[in-house]
């Protein structure tokens, strides 16, 4: 497993600074593409084009040559392009939450919600609606009074989400998301039933059965070589590791099923890209549903249709838990089901 090895006096606020690990690519170009921090946003062809303009270098001095070889140890500083200034408002939307004292907020997200503003949606974000929620009990993150996400979901997943009101907060989550000691369980309602007696799910590389009838995917996953708004299953060693635990909560006649899915990492759309390689794609998803519908003789033509046509990932970010990182207490939430999830579910248990 990669992982980037960061220190305080290896962070400004212009720049990235790279450590090599031990295991790691050994040309420059494909090592960074695989430990830039995946907040960055660097692609890897980005990332090439910084290294031909003189972006990236070690000790003082510009590296151009991507296929330059690394060693371990050394450090390599990626100089940032100023951010395309967005400015962030605060909105009046309303938010479900959860918990929320001095340092923490935890909000159930609904569908269609944006987490953080970009140039293509700067308004209507769950960041826009925090800032006028928390108004000036926001004690500021890195100096700037705005709210500190620490994780994402998808702007069509629902469910829980928590978020920094301060610096020590920020740091503290920040570490536990890093060293994967937050408890988060989804439900999602996936094409046909994952079964530790299939052969052709046992035969997948990355995929073994764990006791209980979890089924467990490890994979590297890295974007799409042609769609960069996709994730891809890797194995060149360029991609990031990636472990999903899955298991079968209720089988609808064999056509479809109600899924209880956890991570132990947390890639950009880790649960979507690795339910799809196994050959068992969420209901309602674009991108990686594929054309896969099913049959209205198994469920019969309504609740066919209503799956068939459902407007989202079926996925539902049900429970979270973790440390407060300044009390130290342990923190437990569910999210119930929102009512379009629910009526899939109970149109399918109906006609199963």
């Amino acid at each position: 497993m990669l992982s980037t090895s960061f220190s305080d006096d290896l962070v400004d606020d212009d720049a990235i600074f790279i450590t090599i690990p031990e295991v790691a690519p050994p040309r420059l170009d494909k090592a960074l593409a695989v430990l830039v921090p995946e907040g960055a946003a660097l692609s890897r062809s980005r990332l090439a084009r910084m290294i031909d303009e003189g972006a990236v270098s070690r000790g003082g001095v510009a590296v151009l040559d991507g296929k330059a070889k690394v060693a371990t140890g050394e450090v390599y500083r990626i100089q940032l392009d100023p951010p395309d200034p967005v400015e962030t408002l605060p909105e009046d939307i309303p938010l479900t939450v959860i918990w929320e004292d001095g340092d923490l907020i935890v909000i159930d997200k609904p569908a269609g919600m944006v987490v953080h503003p970009a140039p293509g949606s700067p308004r209507g974000t769950l960041v826009n609606a925090l800032l006028h929620h928390c108004g000036d009990t926001l004690s500021g993150i890195g100096g700037e009074r705005r709210p500190g996400i620490v994780h994402r979901i998808d702007k069509d997943t629902t469910g829980l989400l928590v978020v920094a009101k301060s610096d020590r907060a920020h740091h503290g989550l920040a570490r536990q998301f890093e060293e994967h000691t937050v408890a988060r369980r989804y439900l999602a309602v996936v094409h046909a039933t994952p079964a530790a007696s299939d052969p052709r799910l046992r035969g997948l590389r990355g995929i073994t059965m764990e006791a209980g009838g979890i089924v467990r995917i490890a994979t590297e996953l890295a974007r799409h070589k042609t769609d960069r708004q996709r994730q891809a299953v890797v194995w060149d060693g360029a991609g990031r590791h990636a472990v999903t635990r899955a298991r079968v909560m209720e089988d609808f006649s064999g056509g479809a099923s109600l899924l209880e899915c956890w991570l132990e990492t947390g890639r950009t759309h880790q649960i979507r890209v690795h339910m799809s390689y196994a050959g068992h794609a969420l209901l309602g998803d674009p991108t990686y549903g594929g054309t896969r519908r099913l049959a209205p003789k198994i469920f019969g033509p309504d609740t066919a249709e209503l799956a068939n046509t459902f407007p989202r990932q079926a996925l539902h970010a049900a429970t979270l838990g973790f440390e407060h990182p300044v009390t130290g207490e342990n923190l437990s939430f569910t999210s119930p089901l929102p009512d379009d999830f629910a009526a899939l579910i109970a149109a399918l248990r109906g006609s199963a």
